[in-house]
C-alpha cells in the first residue's frame, strides 16, 4: 500500500486546513487508516484514526476541532482541522493498518504503512 498526503501548509491561529491522504495498491489489506503528528522534538503522537464503517478516535488535544473522514469508494481520508493553534504545528503522517479481528485499532506491525509527512505550520 502507498500513502500519498497532502494538504499541509502555513496558516493564522484560527484558521482551517484540510489534509488528504490517498492510499493505493493492496487496500483491500488495511481498515484503519490514521493521521499522526510529530513536531521538532517530540515523539510522534496519534491525531485521528478511523476504521471500518466509520468509527472514529481522536487525541484529546484535537477532539471538537479536527475531524477525520474517509473516501472508500476513492481510497481517500480526510483531516479537516479548524480552530488551529501554534501547538498543532508538526509534521503530519498518514498511516494505514489492518487490525485484528476484535482490538479495532490494535497495530502488529503486519500490513502496516507510512506515507511521507505534509508539514502544517500554524503561526501566532
Amino acid at each position: 500500500v502507498q500513502l500519498q498526503a497532502s494538504g499541509g501548509g502555513l496558516v493564522q491561529a484560527g484558521g482551517s486546513l484540510r489534509l488528504s491522504c490517498t492510499a493505493s495498491g493492496s487496500i483491500g489489506s488495511i481498515n484503519v487508516m490514521a493521521w499522526y503528528r510529530q513536531a521538532p522534538g517530540k515523539e510522534r503522537e496519534l491525531v485521528a484514526r478511523t476504521a471500518t464503517y466509520g468509527v472514529t478516535d481522536y487525541a484529546e488535544s484535537v477532539k471538537g476541532r479536527f475531524t477525520i473522514s474517509r473516501d472508500n469508494a476513492k481510497h481517500l481520508v480526510y483531516l479537516q482541522m479548524t480552530s488551529l493553534k501554534p501547538e498543532d504545528t508538526a509534521v503530519y503522517y498518514c498511516s494505514a493498518y489492518k487490525s485484528p479481528y476484535g482490538s479495532i485499532w490494535m497495530r502488529l506491525g503486519t500490513n502496516d504503512y507510512w506515507g511521507q509527512g505534509t508539514q502544517v505550520t500554524v503561526s501566532s
